[in-house]
């Protein structure tokens, strides 16, 4: 007899979009979780235009609703960030809550208490406290994005998941890094802390003659190439826009460090990535960066805005090629043992099988890298 298995149904950002949620969801399926639970994913964004963006959700609620309507979902996995991204899931999660479908809500949105406290109203509040409440599982990234999400739910089922990152396949032949190279990835916006970074550049470059910077990310480009123009150190940046596959692993092995000296954060996949590469990072104390990155192990961690630490941070490292070395080194370790994707994907795997979902081929061992 046929056995018709209720399936896990994903939904997040289209594989190919830039950011985290894509990011993440690209890493589980190179670890094979799709196959492995028969994973329906439903991409509900794009980097498209608006008729594109249109188009796209309405197809997904559809499917959905078939999903659900012929009894086939087992949960909904909803992977949310702040704004819009809420807004779209939370009409998926009511569908699935009417349904009686478990729900896990896994925040990745590095402004969404700002978006709670400071941009919603005492009704939008309301409502995204019912959808967290309805929800059978939240997951956070670190234990400071868990805190927050406890303080504004009834739910007693916060829990933290970090980020997975895979290593990087390092072959013998690569040159040696570059010495006073600094690495930036991310959006180019205020709220990632570049301004401030620039300026660092801008008094390190006599200390520093060789200092320079290689900044991969969409945002504001030509906002920040203008700026770097008017401190006279448009020499000193690479401004490379969107950055991904090969390019970004030359990146992380050209570069000499890892800056990011941003204003919030949930966990970002740059600095894992960067330490899974064996660099040392250069961050700030927001979100679930110290959960990453203790100061003075893996890396050197600042308060967000003050460009004299961060040009002290910086500076430290660049003059000693030994405490990078020990610096990469912890990384690495701190990414074996925490963030590997055998460390992190059991723990989703065995929330599919608390609420309920059974593997469609049996589980194996997740390889670390």
């Amino acid at each position: 007899m046929l056995v018709d298995i209720k399936k896990v149904v994903m939904i997040g950002t289209s594989y190919d979009s830039k950011g985290g949620i894509a990011s993440v969801v690209n890493a589980y399926r190179a670890v094979g979780l799709f196959d492995r639970w028969g994973v329906v994913y439903l991409p509900t964004h794009c980097d498209k235009n608006n008729v594109h963006k249109f188009l796209i959700i309405i197809k997904c609620y559809a499917k959905f609703v078939g999903l659900l309507a012929r009894g086939r979902v087992g949960l909904l996995h909803a992977h949310v960030a702040s704004r819009s991204s809420f807004l779209r899931k939370s009409m998926f999660i009511m569908l699935a809550v009417a349904a009686r479908r478990p729900v896990i809500f896994h925040l990745h949105g590095a402004e969404f208490m700002q978006y709670y406290h400071e941009e919603c109203g005492l009704l939008r509040k309301w409502f995204v406290r019912v959808i967290l409440d309805h929800c059978a599982v939240i997951i956070g990234l670190s234990r400071s994005w868990q805190a927050n999400l406890t303080a504004i739910t009834n739910s007693r089922n916060v829990i933290c998941i970090p980020n997975p990152v895979s290593f990087q396949k390092r072959n013998g032949l690569q040159p040696p890094r570059e010495s006073s190279t600094l690495l930036f990835l991310g959006r180019l916006e205020k709220r990632k802390g570049i301004y401030e970074l620039l300026e660092a550049i801008t008094k390190l470059s006599s200390s520093f003659p060789e200092i320079r910077l290689l900044a991969g990310g969409d945002g504001r480009i030509e906002h920040v190439a203008a700026h770097a123009g008017k401190l006279g150190i448009q020499d000193r940046i690479a401004l490379l826009g969107w950055v991904e596959g090969s390019q970004r692993e030359d990146l992380f092995a050209r570069a000499t460090l890892f800056v990011l000296p941003s204003y919030n954060e949930g966990l970002p996949m740059g600095v894992l990535e960067a330490m899974a590469a064996g660099l040392p990072v250069v961050s700030t104390t927001v979100g679930g960066i110290p959960d990453a990155v203790e100061d003075g192990v893996e890396g050197l961690l600042i308060a967000p805005g003050n460009v004299d630490a961060l040009c002290a941070a910086i500076a430290k490292l660049l003059l000693s090629s030994q405490l990078r070395q020990q610096m990469g080194e912890a990384a690495v370790r701190k990414v074996r043992d925490q963030f590997a994707p055998n460390r992190v994907l059991p723990k989703i795997e065995a929330l599919y099988g608390q609420l309920g979902v059974t593997p469609i081929l049996e589980p194996n061992v997740v390889n670390p890298s």
